[in-house]
């Protein structure tokens, strides 16, 4: 091989080391520069839903939740001010690929399917998905099985890893779906369903607050479930930080006390509530 060919071959891989160079600088700096554009914003908006205990409105219209604290505590801890919006559950996620918020707090559930669109980090919270039914319209019912029926209604919230499950479990029964939890537990109260399947505490919940009217029949979830904070994708320094605030919270006890408080206790229903 002449000594212009040696040449020529160098050249070209000096000049494809720099391309690569310069390519993986550039996405390390637009990552970069985006987070800290957050950071000197001064606020973090924030995307909840409303599912008691995870986000509602207390007595005052305020919002209120185990992911209200859980937010303002990520907030403080960024130097950040947030501001949380309010949307229907399927709205969640197209507001955030829209870039009408920052983050999503809202207990939404990790799954590969939602990872196509957003990333989530690690889970900060786990949680279980039972079924709470009315009464009167099932009280002839044994078991699971029997609720399998064409004639039977099992309520959800669209676009949910409940409505996921609904339609594997009560694959025959007629799948009713609603905008908002509360719109479900209340279908529920009225008799207009048979069954609203939907992540714990909340069936418990409608069962105490529905006396004589609904029943949670089943000791144990059909589905347990980890809860991710839900931001864009290409963004590794924000996800990196988030990983970091999940394990530094998990280690102090802070995560595990304010979750012992709003699932474990009914210490907050009497400060939030009327």
């Amino acid at each position: 091989m002449n000594i212009k060919k040696i040449l020529a071959i160098f050249n070209l891989t000096i000049f494809c080391a720099a391309i690569f160079c310069q390519a993986v600088w550039s996405a390390e700096s637009v990552s970069h520069s985006k987070f800290q554009s957050l950071l000197k914003t001064g606020n973090l908006r924030v995307g909840v839903a409303l599912f008691t205990p995870w986000v509602f409105k207390d007595k005052n219209g305020d919002l209120a939740g185990f992911e209200i604290d859980v937010a303002s505590k990520l907030a403080k801890d960024m130097n950040l001010t947030p501001q949380f919006v309010s949307y229907d559950w399927d709205k969640l996620i197209p507001a955030l690929t829209g870039g009408q918020i920052d983050i999503i707090v809202a207990g939404m559930a990790i799954t590969p399917q939602r990872a196509l669109k957003i990333n989530f980090s690690q889970p900060y919270a786990t949680a279980g998905i039972n079924i709470a039914t009315n009464l009167a319209l099932t009280k002839d019912v044994v078991g699971l099985v029997e609720l399998n029926q064409e004639k039977m209604k099992i309520g959800v919230v669209a676009e949910t890893v409940s409505e996921d499950l609904a339609l594997k479990v009560f694959d025959k029964a007629s799948i009713v779906k609603y905008k908002t939890s509360k719109e479900a537990g209340n279908a529920l109260a009225a008799g207009k369903i048979h069954v609203y399947m939907e992540s714990k505490p909340i069936p418990l919940f409608l069962a105490l607050e529905n006396p004589g009217k609904i029943d949670v029949p089943l000791s144990q979830p059909l589905l347990i479930t980890k809860a991710g904070f839900a931001i864009e994708k290409g963004d590794p320094d924000f996800l990196n930080f988030l990983n970091s605030w999940i394990i530094a919270r998990e280690s102090d006890t802070w995560l595990i006390s304010i979750h012992d408080y709003w699932f474990k206790t009914l210490k907050w229903r009497q400060k939030f509530l009327p």
